[in-house]
């Protein structure tokens, strides 16, 4: 009657995926258009910001 596989549940806690959860302040205006571009490109806010984030490491030039 119990179809199900007697395997074990594993659950990690929280941040133990590689990733943090943090606080940031982000200007109002920025967040809109953050919030924009993530909805016309079927993206959630978080993996826009993680994108832009990422890309930005790469490429900036310290003076």
């Amino acid at each position: 009657m119990n179809d199900f596989k007697q395997e074990p549940l594993t659950i990690r806690k929280r941040g133990e995926d590689g990733n943090k959860v943090i606080t940031v302040r982000i200007k109002e205006d920025t967040l809109n258009e953050i919030d924009r571009i993530a909805r016309e490109n079927n993206y959630s806010r978080n993996e826009l910001i993680n994108i832009i984030l990422s890309h930005g490491i790469k490429n900036i030039i310290i003076e």
